[in-house]
């Protein structure tokens, strides 16, 4: 019996998820083979490039994760991990996957602490996988860094990635941002958020987004700017005064924030575009 070679299935993989209307479907299919095989992405590569054969059972599994990917399942849930930065963290249902544009809103946080002497504080209020806390944590180890979120299914991941990580400067907190961490009032050096900020009216385009990410995460009120809005109360709060708030929020909601920040008493706001030109972080400094 010849055997299916990984170049084969590579193709039909690709085809099915190209089929399915997935962006970057080859990519995906890689990544794919790679989970089933415990390879990288060109380790992959590498196994194709010399039509090496893959066992049966592989590619029936392959064949399984393909249309799982296919009915627009998350990828990242797929695998159960999702790259950010220098990390890879634990994710799945119930937590929000982290975006490689938040990679780019994180740097602000990441280049407010480094200016800062000593042990300087961050926090991220709705942590979620911890992608932003955990960047803030390892890349700055000279500061002190707490995740702070309130959904229960998401915190399980929450743990765990702090946990796996190792980052003994980093702490998970389960509360309500509103309330959390009274005792460092008035002593935090910068304060990140990726808050939910889809209006309720709007439907995420997306079917990975619409279908697989928890509602607690998508969707900020009427307008959007219900959890912003109390971000800029618990970030006055704990934030000493030049201390640096950052916030990811939707490409059209920059002016609606500045205008929010402005009225609330914050100096210095600023918009940030991401590397496709859109407005999608906003920076100010506590009076």
């Amino acid at each position: 019996m010849t055997q299916t070679t990984i170049t084969e299935v590579l193709e039909r993989s690709t085809e099915s998820l190209q089929r399915a209307g997935i962006f970057g479907a080859q990519v995906d299919a890689e990544l794919l083979i790679g989970h089933v095989l415990g390879l990288s992405r060109g380790g992959v590569q590498a196994r194709v490039a010399t039509s090496s054969p893959l066992s049966v059972d592989d590619v029936i599994t392959v064949s399984e994760l393909v249309e799982r990917r296919a009915a627009r399942e998350p990828l990242q849930h797929i695998t159960g991990r999702a790259p950010f930065r220098s990390m890879e963290l634990a994710v799945g249902p119930g937590v929000f996957v982290p975006r490689p544009e938040t990679e780019t809103v994180v740097q602000f946080a990441i280049d407010a602490l480094r200016a800062v002497p000593g042990s300087p504080i961050g926090i991220d209020l709705g942590t979620g996988s911890g992608a932003i806390a955990l960047a803030m944590a390892t890349e700055v180890p000279h500061s002190r860094v707490w995740g702070v979120e309130v959904s229960p299914r998401a915190f399980i991941w929450t743990k765990q990635n702090f946990r796996e990580s190792g980052a003994t400067n980093a702490t998970p907190i389960f509360t309500d941002l509103a309330i959390a961490l009274p005792e460092l009032d008035g002593t935090a050096d910068v304060v990140i958020s990726n808050p939910p900020y889809i209006p309720l009216g709007a439907i995420p385009r997306d079917p990975e987004v619409r279908l697989h990410d928890p509602e607690i995460a998508l969707y900020g009120g009427p307008d959007g700017l219900d959890v912003v809005r109390q971000v800029s109360t618990t970030a006055l709060r704990l934030l000493h005064a030049g201390g640096t708030l950052v916030l990811e929020h939707g490409e059209l909601q920059s002016a609606a924030i500045t205008a929010l920040l402005r009225e609330d008493g914050w100096l210095a706001v600023a918009s940030h575009r991401d590397l496709l030109g859109r407005d999608r972080a906003t920076t100010a400094l506590r009076p």
